[in-house]
């Protein structure tokens, strides 16, 4: 009987090694990408690399910002806010030959977690690659390739991580964090700044900041484990995968800065030839007008009819109105002179408005949009006093 109790002990403890050995095969690493030249890629990437150590293990990236091209009306659920990112897994050589095509650095930081971690963060990862769990509700700010990733580990790890935030970092908002990456694209800033709300410019805590992968790089270099033996930096290693020079930023010579103040420039010299020859030249303003209201159409459905969280309360409708519309189409027909005087100083009203809110702090607009203002300003107070004198005259 004694020799059965020596044996069963023998199983027992080759089996327990054995266990915790599968452990030890696991390598976990947050693998950091720099941004590209364009706008789906300018804000970097993250994502979790899984390494079996031995000759035959596998070597894996777990990939939460992908999404799927074959989705049913794939298009209007991109530009309403419902369509659902999921992850993917991938090679760790095919993930890092796409960088390397496309001159994009990749950074290492290999994970200092316990075997038990890091086989509840394998098994979590595992379980949310299931395809009835691999989809989930994007958001850029919130809910994205980064900050999945942070979510995962934070789920392994529990209390056992902890983020050191500096308390003397900068305060920034949404929309600062953004400009940082979209500067040497100034169309997407100008286009993002119209379609995002007010709800960006609010300073973002040191946790908010990590939907940026480098700000979350950041965050896990001084980052800790505690309660799991003595306290240890959660980064282990960092290493350099891929490294490209920087491309320079240099503005474009056709960027909305200069097309503006080119505009603007037209338009006063258009005005002043227009009163000295008692002339409205409505063409103008049908043109400025017309393209206003086209715009502030797509602030309301991004405002009103999508999901995005980011688009709303965005004051930037109280300069490009839906309304602008009905006014190009009265001016062009010459009808209603009486309510057009009336939209004209709405017009005036509102625009001015919108700047108040600008120097307020309330939202920030783009720098671009400067001279646009000056612009709508001009023709709608030259319109106010003059639509009715000279169209008498005509």
């Amino acid at each position: 009987m004694r020799k059965y109790k020596i044996v069963f002990a023998l199983f027992f403890l080759i089996f327990t090694g054995l266990a915790s050995a599968q452990n030890q095969f696991y390598e976990i690493s947050l693998l950091t990408c720099d941004p590209g030249d364009q706008l789906y890629s300018s804000f970097g990437h993250s994502a979790i690399r899984v390494r079996e150590i031995g000759s035959d293990g596998r070597d894996m990236v777990f990939n939460f910002g992908t999404f799927d091209f074959d989705t049913p009306n794939f298009y209007g659920k991109f530009a309403t806010g419902k369509l659902n990112y999921m992850l993917s897994v991938t090679t760790y050589d095919r993930f890092i030959i796409e960088y390397d095509y496309f001159k994009r650095g990749v950074r290492e930081q290999v994970l200092d977690m316990s075997l038990e971690q890091k086989d509840f963060l394998v098994q979590h990862l595992n379980a949310l690659y299931d395809p009835a769990r691999r989809f989930y509700k994007y958001d850029f700010f919130f809910n994205n390739c980064a900050t999945k990733v942070r979510d995962a580990f934070e789920i392994a790890m529990g209390k056992q991580l902890v983020w050191n935030d500096s308390l003397d970092t900068e305060e920034k908002t949404f929309r600062n964090l953004i400009d940082e990456y979209v500067y040497p694209l100034p169309w997407a800033d100008l286009g993002i700044d119209l379609a995002l709300g007010s709800v960006i410019d609010r300073n973002a805590t040191e946790r908010e900041k990590q939907f940026l992968p480098d700000y979350m790089e950041r965050a896990f270099a001084s980052a800790e484990i505690v309660g799991d033996g003595p306290s240890r930096p959660l980064v282990k290693e960092s290493r350099v995968i891929l490294e490209f020079p920087k491309p320079e930023s240099k503005l474009d010579l056709l960027n909305p800065y200069l097309l503006f103040w080119v505009l603007a420039i037209f338009y006063a010299v258009a005005t002043w030839i227009g009163f000295r020859k008692g002339r409205l030249l409505k063409a103008l303003d049908i043109g400025l007008f017309g393209v206003l209201g086209i715009v502030g159409l797509v602030i309301s459905f991004l405002w009103f009819l999508t999901d995005h969280s980011a688009t709303l309360w965005n004051w930037n409708i109280l300069w490009a109105f839906p309304g602008h519309l009905i006014l190009a189409w009265s001016l062009m027909k010459r009808v209603g002179e009486t309510w057009t005087s009336k939209y004209l100083l709405f017009v005036l009203i509102s625009t001015s408005a919108a700047l108040i809110i600008w120097i307020t702090g309330l939202q920030s607009f783009h720098p671009s949009l400067v001279p646009l203002f000056l612009v709508i300003l001009l023709r709608a107070n030259f319109l106010f006093y003059n639509l009715e004198r000279f169209e008498k005259k005509a």
